[in-house]
């Protein structure tokens, strides 16, 4: 798995887990969810994901999108 297919799949399983948070526990999770949107759409301009140089440090390999 490369860095590319992590990030979609930690995304996911945020945005997932924030909906049933905010279902389930407090309206507040819901704001984890709009978190993980807001750096989806500016990651798509700049480049720059936090979740990717975290993977990068534990030794994931580069993808096509985010080097």
């Amino acid at each position: 798995m490369n860095i590319d297919r992590a990030i979609f799949a930690f995304a996911g399983i945020m945005v997932l887990a924030s909906l049933a948070l905010g279902y389930f526990v407090h309206p507040a999770w819901f704001l984890l969810t709009a978190f993980v949107g807001l750096n989806l759409f500016q990651s798509a301009f700049t480049g720059f994901c936090p979740a990717a140089y975290a993977f990068k440090l534990f030794g994931m390999k580069s993808g096509c999108a985010i080097k």
